[in-house]
């Protein structure tokens, strides 16, 4: 069993309009909502590929009741902390007849002190049992920096193994309790990390493995040793990162090698939407087409 935490949960509403009309009442053709955020996008991943997963952080007001109906849609167990203010929302209007899309993003909510301490102890009482925890995405209005480290932290305590998904400050300090795993985030290379933001300068500062993104490809470090796995032939591709971290997995949980690990993450990170869906039979077509080679 895996936990996925998202401490800024959000609640995505898109709406599908012939053509938006600034100034004026528009009419709406379609509307759907779907839980966001980094760490609810890995619970969907790993639960289409039938891990076993419980996503916990955040969650208040009517937001959140529609954040957790989402998920059980997609199978996904959670066990989110209660907060006083709404979850945010972000707003997204798609205009078809320009093939153009404008979003609005809500500021996150502040948690208070008394809520990151019923987190805290909430997020402790689950680690039982669980095989790692992932933490991933950005952090809510409140929280101190270090949050990430502080998790990582308490589930080294009882051996779960802990990988974050995180850049800036939330990923530098984490580092010092050296996860398992980290896959940075591309504000990774935040200005005053006095290291490198490649992955070898990650495994130097303390974490057991590191991975980052860029453009199409995957770079990773581990055991001393560097990779990069990429699709050849797609130079444009994007990867989903919170596909790749959970393709990143395996390494950490079933003694994969690291190149076979890096097919499936890249795979997988091709095959996925932002929110977390894979295309199962396009992963099966991906995963061959992976190149993987030792870093220069």
């Amino acid at each position: 069993m895996i936990l996925t935490v998202a401490l800024n949960a959000s609640l995505h509403v898109s709406y599908e309009t012939p053509r938006v009309a600034w100034g004026a009442a528009n009419h709406v053709s379609r509307m759907f909502t779907r839980a966001g955020g980094g760490g609810l996008a890995v619970a969907r991943v790993l639960t289409g590929l039938g891990e076993g997963v419980v996503a916990a952080g955040f969650a208040g007001g009517g937001a959140a009741d529609l954040i957790e109906a989402d998920l059980a849609r997609s199978g996904v167990a959670t066990a989110f902390t209660r907060i006083g203010q709404e979850s945010r929302r972000v707003v997204e209007v798609q205009d078809e007849a320009r093939e153009e899309s404008t979003r609005l993003a809500e500021p996150p909510p502040f948690i208070t002190t008394e809520e990151l301490g019923r987190f805290a102890g909430e997020y402790r009482k689950l680690l039982s049992g669980m095989d790692a925890v992932v933490l991933s995405g950005g952090l809510p209005a409140g929280l101190p920096v270090d949050v990430y480290a502080s998790l990582a932290s308490y589930a080294a305590e009882v051996g779960v193994p802990a990988i974050v998904h995180a850049g800036g400050p939330a990923l530098w300090h984490s580092l010092d309790r050296r996860p398992a795993l980290v896959l940075a985030a591309s504000t990774a290379g935040a200005p005053g990390a006095g290291i490198s933001a490649g992955p070898a300068g990650l495994v130097d500062r303390g974490a057991a493995a590191a991975a980052m993104v860029s453009g199409p490809a995957v770079l990773a470090a581990a055991d001393g040793q560097g990779w990069r796995a990429a699709l050849g032939g797609l130079p444009g591709l994007s990867l989903s990162g919170e596909a790749v971290v959970a393709g990143l997995l395996p390494a950490v949980l079933r003694d994969w090698t690291w190149p076979d690990t890096l097919r499936h993450a890249v795979a997988l990170g091709a095959a996925a939407d932002p929110a977390g869906e894979v295309d199962l039979d396009g992963y099966d077509l991906l995963a061959a087409e992976v190149d993987v080679d030792p870093a220069s």
